[in-house]
């Protein structure tokens, strides 16, 4: 009887250790990125030393569609963005095959878009996005190409999600002659803030931002 008693007692003490050991820790909330937090070359000379309170201004474009598109219509949703081109053949093909494994890992979730903003709106006017987002299965009010005007696009990208190198765009007079970008995807949260950068080009940071999404979803 001793024995089964010891026994029992071992048990009482053993099983809630093992589940503190054995149990999954916590996921780490993602942090709100501000310019302080990133690379200063990406950043604007003007926003380098804020260290909080960083949001995405506000934008009004065109998407692929030829419909006036305003930054209001999705409020309060989670936004995948990069930066590209249409006629790109270096890093852009990959960025988009990657990007469409991000539309479908959450297809079903309409919180959640991504924006693809070109850095050549004389070449990509709305009916040449419109062939490209047909090309890479972009799904109506899921993926957007916008375009518009290109001081507003490079300012965007400079100001707001720090995808352009500043001297880069200035010395190319905003046009970017070269149409210089970075292979980066950005994460927006809900309250328009930065929550994290992903390189577009490998697989394993796309993994990683189409979980970070999810995590986002439970903030």
């Amino acid at each position: 009887m001793k024995k089964i008693l010891s026994l029992v007692l071992l048990m009482v003490v053993l099983v809630p250790i093992a589940y503190y050991f054995n149990k999954p820790s916590e996921e780490k909330k993602l942090d709100v990125l501000s310019p302080m937090d990133v690379n200063a070359e990406m950043v604007d000379s003007e926003l380098r030393n804020i260290g909080r309170g960083h949001y995405i201004q506000d934008f009004e474009f065109f998407d692929q569609k030829n419909q006036r598109f305003q930054s209001s219509s999705i409020k309060d949703k989670i936004w995948v963005v990069e930066y590209f081109f249409a006629t790109c053949k270096g890093i852009c093909p990959i960025m988009n095959a990657q990007m469409q494994r991000v539309q479908s890992a959450h297809e079903k979730d309409t919180n959640v878009v991504i924006l693809s903003f070109t850095v050549d709106p004389d070449q990509d006017t709305p009916e040449a996005l419109g062939l490209y987002a047909d090309e890479h299965g972009a799904i109506a009010g899921k993926w957007f190409f916008l375009t518009g005007e290109k001081s507003m696009l490079y300012e965007l990208a400079r100001k707001s999600f720090f995808l352009l190198k500043p001297a880069e765009a200035k010395n190319q007079g905003d046009a970017g002659g070269d149409f210089i970008h970075t292979n980066n995807f950005v994460l927006i949260d809900r309250d328009k803030q930065i929550r994290g950068y992903y390189d577009g080009t490998n697989p394993k940071e796309v993994d990683a931002l189409i979980l970070d999404v999810s995590r986002l979803k439970m903030d």
